[in-house]
């Protein structure tokens, strides 16, 4: 049995999988499973799927019945998965080779620690760097979250139960990675973090996340799924718009130089 399940999402990129898989392969930490799951994608998607299965045996591949969005088809790892851990890792992003290690290096030290994530690095579509390093706190619990969500989906490292406790909400508008970790710092005070850009983020402006006022227009409404109160939103909103400017600006600027 793994001690790590990585779960993949799927849809339509052929464009960029193998090179994500690739650095899943590269990880110094060899005690995982990967699980591939293609959401009925139009393009070559499964059958570079099953042209990666070939490269190790301990790459699973697996086919939703329906185009079901990314939330879904995590939930849908997370029940297939076999091992204690869950780490996602989004078709487009890529891993530094050390990242599962010295996530569990961390987890020695904090026995406690049940949800661990890095910070990021970003390139742009092309696979530039953009010169530009999300860092991240050494522990952060659900208040201090709220106004910036620098938990990134492709740098976690979670315990199973948890996410199966807490599956990923599965409905449009919100972002359903935030919505989660509120969610499970409910329950648990602090999230733990690597302050290390372990992550290599693709930044695409066509994403949700590059979509600004899209993207602020579902933070405010995962918000309001979380339960936050009108007054806390409103303080939060302004926090994450002043933290979201900054950080944009900086990933231009540093872009364009």
């Amino acid at each position: 049995m793994p001690k790590i399940s990585i779960i993949t999402p799927a849809y339509n990129c052929e464009k960029y999988l193998e090179q994500s898989v690739d650095s899943v392969l590269s990880q110094t930490w060899q005690d995982w499973e990967l699980l591939i799951i293609d959401d009925c994608s139009k393009d070559n998607t499964y059958a570079l799927m099953q042209k990666l299965a070939k490269k190790d045996e301990r790459i699973r591949i697996l086919q939703n019945p329906q185009n079901s969005g990314a939330a879904a088809t995590r939930n849908n790892g997370v029940r297939q998965a076999a091992g204690e851990w869950i780490a996602f890792i989004d078709s487009d992003d890529l891993w530094e080779p050390d990242k599962l290690e010295k996530q569990m290096a961390l987890l020695l030290k904090i026995p406690e620690a049940a949800l661990v994530f890095t910070g990021s690095a970003f390139i742009d579509a092309q696979g530039n760097r953009i010169a530009h390093i999300l860092h991240v706190p050494e522990k952060i619990n659900r208040k201090k979250l709220l106004g910036q969500n620098v938990i990134s989906c492709s740098s976690v490292l979670i315990r199973k139960e948890l996410m199966k406790e807490f599956p990923m909400p599965e409905e449009d508008g919100i972002h359903e990675d935030f919505a989660t970790w509120l969610a499970i710092l409910n329950k648990i005070p602090y999230a733990y973090g690597v302050d290390e850009p372990l992550l290599i983020y693709r930044r695409s402006v066509t994403s949700k996340s590059g979509q600004k006022s899209k993207s602020a227009q579902m933070n405010w409404r995962t918000y309001i799924r979380a339960g936050i109160p009108l007054g806390t939103r409103v303080i939060a909103m302004m926090k994450y718009t002043v933290n979201g400017l900054e950080k944009y600006f900086m990933l231009w600027a540093k872009r364009k130089k």
